[in-house]
């Protein structure tokens, strides 16, 4: 029974995994912790033993698409190096991070729950955060564009600060207009 834990989904599996994924991420953004489960079952086009075959419970999926959406986020650096320059990739990740962080906002009451429960799905999030973020200011740095007295901890600070107090659709161009603030304090001066 371990190995069949441990072995690699079918691609038609996998497929259902990540419809619900992302339909939970959708449906726990908008209706947060009174969700239910088969109405993200019905917006991932699954039948709902499929969700539970997948996600037994509802804390399994919340910290199922908690993982997933940090993840998504920290994989997109390597992409979005190869397709912009190191300033433009970074201020695209930002945005990505206010989805990011607008999708916790929406789960933050089913992530606390979660974590009162004895639950810890924050896991290595913040850990792997930091890592995009090194890996986008090493690239800024290297071709000159950033100052070099800012820390990659110092711009996870004001992202969480941005997202504290402007997460939610409803505050979108709050926190855009303060993301370009913070970037543009952090540009080198010519």
């Amino acid at each position: 029974m371990a190995d069949e834990a441990h072995r690699p989904l079918r691609a038609d599996a996998r497929r259902n995994r990540e419809k619900i994924l992302a339909a939970a991420a959708r449906v726990f953004t908008t209706e947060g912790l009174d969700a239910q489960m088969e109405r993200i079952a019905k917006e991932a086009g699954v039948g709902s033993a499929t969700l539970y075959r997948n996600f037994p419970t509802r804390e399994t999926l919340v910290e199922a698409v908690y993982r997933h959406e940090v993840a998504q986020l920290c994989d997109a650096v390597p992409a979005l190096l190869a397709r912009h320059s190191p300033d433009e990739a970074l201020r695209g990740w930002t945005r990505l991070f206010l989805d990011y962080a607008t999708a916790k906002y929406g789960m933050i009451d089913a992530l606390r729950a979660l974590a009162a429960s004895g639950g810890n799905p924050y896991g290595h999030s913040r850990e792997m955060i930091q890592a995009a973020i090194t890996s986008l200011m090493e690239a800024c740095t290297v071709a000159g564009l950033i100052r070099t007295d800012i820390r990659p901890t110092d711009i996870g600070a004001a992202l969480e600060g941005i997202a504290l107090t402007s997460a939610g659709a409803e505050h979108r161009q709050q926190a855009e207009r303060l993301l370009d603030l913070t970037l543009d304090g952090l540009m080198a001066h010519r």
